[in-house]
């Protein structure tokens, strides 16, 4: 049975564009979605002992009840023939949402929501999922170009292999350009070009800018001929990593980044680029963990 596409909802307008993205996810992929809103006490300041559901808490369930039937009904506008469901399920959002990636082929969020109920789909809680999650977890936000690429954060690392596929994957089933951008610099985040270009007194900056090309076309040669339909631009460029991907999101329908890359430490489970792109991107971004 195919795995669904699972989208966090607290009924915050970030939320509900996040149901949509979610409904045309799962029309792409031709599998389920399911609705989940998770609902924790801490938000709500329950009686002291109380039961989850004790119904001296006026409203709480027929609220919850409300939020979930307006996110289905606009999922039901954008995937009319697709399975949905839909559950709330008791706990943090953080934790509920980390559960549901386990069994889910993507998980959706918005990039900030209500907060005063829930709690659902702060910031915080997509760092965390695209820290933690067992599968892609996809941040809408921003306005996405529906004419652009699907951009594609390229680094060369192992573990961003799995990103590569994932981004290969999303252009061919949204028909669109793939754009697969590596920025690569030699003092970190400080780029200077030129003949007084103080980096060429230790480094071959030719022979390095050859290599880095050579990175680029080895990571995407074996998938470009598994999507051979794929229209694919090929860029490498030597600039400041995370202000040139941001930049190039401007133009993109969604952006793909590995959740760390060959430049991270040892056990960093979130890289800075991947950070960046989640709080300043300005089309939706997907996060794909490596393998391990």
């Amino acid at each position: 049975m195919a795995k669904p596409v699972v989208v966090g909802v607290d009924g915050s307008p970030s939320s509900l564009d996040a149901v949509e993205t979610a409904a045309r996810e799962a029309v792409l992929s031709g599998v389920g979605l399911r609705l989940v809103h998770a609902f924790g006490w801490s938000s709500i300041h329950p009686p002291h002992g109380g039961p989850p559901w004790h119904r001296a808490e006026a409203g709480v369930r027929e609220l919850l009840d409300g939020t979930l039937t307006e996110a289905e009904l606009r999922a039901h506008r954008i995937a009319p023939d697709t399975d949905i469901t839909r559950e709330v399920v008791p706990g943090e959002p953080v934790v509920v949402l980390e559960i549901e990636s386990r069994t889910a082929s993507l998980v959706v969020v918005g990039s900030r929501g209500l907060g005063a109920f829930g709690g659902l789909l702060l910031g915080s809680t997509a760092v965390h999922l695209a820290t933690y999650g067992h599968c892609p977890v996809l941040v809408v936000r921003g306005r996405p170009d529906p004419t652009g690429p699907v951009l594609l954060a390229v680094d060369g690392s192992p573990a961003g292999e799995r990103a590569v596929e994932f981004a290969f994957a999303e252009a061919s089933v949204r028909g669109a350009d793939l754009l697969a951008l590596h920025v690569w610099n030699t003092w970190g985040e400080r780029v200077h070009e030129g003949p007084d270009d103080p980096s060429r007194i230790v480094v071959d900056v030719d022979r390095l800018r050859e290599e880095e090309q050579r990175l680029l076309d080895d990571t995407l040669s074996p998938w470009q001929s598994r999507y051979p339909r794929v229209t694919v631009e090929r860029r490498a460029a030597r600039s400041r990593v995370r202000p040139a991907l941001i930049e190039a999101s401007r133009d993109a329908q969604l952006v793909v980044a590995g959740a760390r890359g060959r430049g991270g430490f040892r056990g960093l489970l979130l890289g800075s680029v991947s950070q960046a792109l989640l709080q300043h991107a300005h089309c939706p971004v997907a996060v794909v963990r490596g393998n391990g």
